[in-house]
């Protein structure tokens, strides 16, 4: 059975028109005749190269588009062929037209035939489900294999809340577009891809030996990762995939899906880039999850869930400039719980908000104990969690945190990751400059990027992500990564930060490069370090025992 080719998983055509019917591009084919178009096409008017009627109707969708600045949905019958279109405004005078033949369900449920080849897959969801089970099914009856690959696309809501919904549209096309439609990896086996919502896709191949699926999965991704450009801004999305696979991991076409979509959230948790394929495992994972919540909400209402500071200098003479501080919780039994495991179970449960919100008052106690063995000029650093940042309360909350002096204001550092930055309204970063602290952009070089915004914002600096920082002296990409984001900060007037100086060379390259600040190991494991759970009493619950010493360090 010959692949599936990419194209018939997408509309059947994309058309980028003017007001008055001119078409300015094209993309995609048509099974059916009557809606192809030539690649002369571009600067003919629609009626050209469509049936009179068609045209007529695709105009009058395209005015009212951008009339009423928004997306149109219609259906439409011509010579006995149904057609659905979907046509959105793309400013003043322009819009995307999207068209494809509507086949009847009668014809749907009759694409299986005698040999066991399907048709092409259906764009729309019900459709690719549809075909979906339509597959496992005919794969269990055969005793044939078949996987399945659910890919998270972690950034498109970042783009639809921060730019607008039609923009996340348009990313998402262009990256599912640049997907091989005859991929290499599969082997001239069959394969599609279908979209199971706005942020996650679904891969479906009708095979299931391992390394055949990693290949493909990881070509799809790799075309995934590419960055898309939209005017200053470069848009990444980063996809997560997760593996099951029929027979082994399920036999019924929900479980599996439910099966691929918890190793893809694993693969999410732990950032990797591989694919994850389902086990067992993961479920076990999921109930110590479940006890970890209910752990951590314990911990946050005793407030032992702590900050844990250590020093930021300047690269050039030592000097302490900042200390920073980052979560650190000490659990009476499992001793040092990983932020990494505890911050992704917090933002899944709700309890991301409380959690920052109860470090941050706990901040006037830390600096109190602090200021007086710190220079006039050393600052307190605080990265507010992401859920706490874009509520809707949080510049409040910041004005009610500084109005009794406790912590001056000037200071004061607030680190906001690069991908929150982005999704922030320039107006609270606006009015937390106005409260006097200043605003370090964190992970620099791991998201979302717009220079314009980095330009306009009221921020002090940027810090490179520690992962480029690490890789500086080993990895072609992570200099040229740290270079560029340096050279930015410079000429935008920010001060370049990094994290993870852990030794010599590494600091001379950085200095090399002109970054000024940096943190890490460099500079010794007590260096500028203060832990404020050491204000607490010892942990003591019944049947329990308080761990006797301390876990190891977190590096930020």
């Amino acid at each position: 059975m010959p692949p599936y080719r990419l194209t018939n998983t997408l509309p059947d055509l994309t058309v980028l028109v003017r007001r008055d019917g001119t078409i300015l591009e094209h993309l995609g084919g048509c099974e059916v005749a009557a809606l192809a178009l030539p690649a002369h096409a571009v600067g003919e008017r629609l009626e050209v190269h469509w049936p009179g009627p068609v045209a007529t109707i695709v105009k009058q969708l395209v005015r009212h588009a951008i009339a009423q600045r928004k997306s149109i949905e219609a259906s439409l019958e011509h010579a006995e062929i149904a057609y659905e279109a979907r046509v959105s405004a793309q400013g003043p005078d322009r819009a995307i037209c999207i068209l494809r033949a509507a086949l009847p369900r009668a014809a749907s449920d009759d694409a299986l035939g005698s040999s066991g080849e399907l048709t092409p897959p259906q764009l729309d969801r019900r459709g690719f489900l549809r075909r979906f089970q339509e597959t496992l099914s005919l794969a269990a009856l055969q005793e044939k294999p078949a996987a399945v690959a659910v890919i998270q696309l972690d950034g498109i809501l970042d783009i639809a809340r921060v730019v607008d919904a039609k923009v996340s549209e348009q990313v998402l096309s262009t990256v599912i577009l640049r997907i091989p439609g005859d991929s290499p990896a599969a082997g001239g086996k069959s394969w599609y891809l279908g979209q199971l919502n706005e942020t996650s896709l679904a891969l479906v191949m009708e095979y299931s030996n391992r390394d055949a699926v990693e290949a493909l999965v990881g070509e799809v991704c790799a075309s995934l990762r590419e960055p898309v450009a939209v005017g200053d801004a470069a848009f990444h999305v980063t996809p997560y995939a997760g593996v099951a696979v029929l027979g082994q991991d399920a036999t019924a076409p929900n479980s599996l899906l439910d099966h691929a979509r918890s190793a893809s959230a694993e693969a999410h948790r732990s950032g990797s880039k591989q694919a994850f394929f389902f086990t067992d495992t993961l479920q076990l994972r999921s109930l110590a999850r479940l006890d970890i919540a209910r752990e951590m909400r314990d911990a946050i209402e005793n407030r032992h869930v702590r900050l844990r500071y250590i020093g930021r200098h300047e690269l050039a003479t030592g000097r302490l400039v900042a200390r920073i501080g980052y979560l650190h919780w000490l659990h009476p039994l499992r001793g040092e719980v990983r932020p990494a495991e505890f911050l992704s179970v917090a933002e899944t449960t709700g309890l991301a908000t409380l959690l920052s919100r109860t470090v941050l008052q706990a901040l006037r106690e830390d600096f109190a104990a602090m200021a007086s063995h710190l220079d006039a000029d050393v600052k307190i650093s605080f990265g507010p969690l992401r859920h706490h940042l874009l509520h809707d309360g949080f510049v409040d909350e910041m004005r009610g945190f500084l109005a009794d002096g406790a912590v001056p204001a000037s200071r004061l550092e607030l680190r906001i990751s690069e991908r929150t930055f982005v999704a922030l309204n320039t107006c609270v970063l606006e009015s937390l400059r106005q409260l006097g602290v200043q605003i370090v952009v964190d992970e620099m070089g791991r998201g979302l990027g717009s220079l314009d915004k980095l330009a306009r914002a009221p921020i002090y600096g940027v810090q490179l992500d520690r992962a480029w920082v690490t890789a500086l002296q080993d990895d072609a990409v992570a200099f040229k990564v740290c270079r560029a984001g340096i050279s930015a900060a410079a000429a935008l007037g920010l001060i370049p930060i990094a994290t993870g100086v852990d030794d010599e060379q590494q600091r001379r390259a950085l200095l090399e490069l002109g970054c000024g600040q940096g943190s890490g190991d460099l500079y010794g494991e007590d260096a500028g370090r203060f832990d404020s759970s050491q204000f607490d009493t010892p942990i003591m619950r019944p049947g329990s025992r308080t761990a006797a010493k301390s876990a190891r360090r977190i590096r930020p």
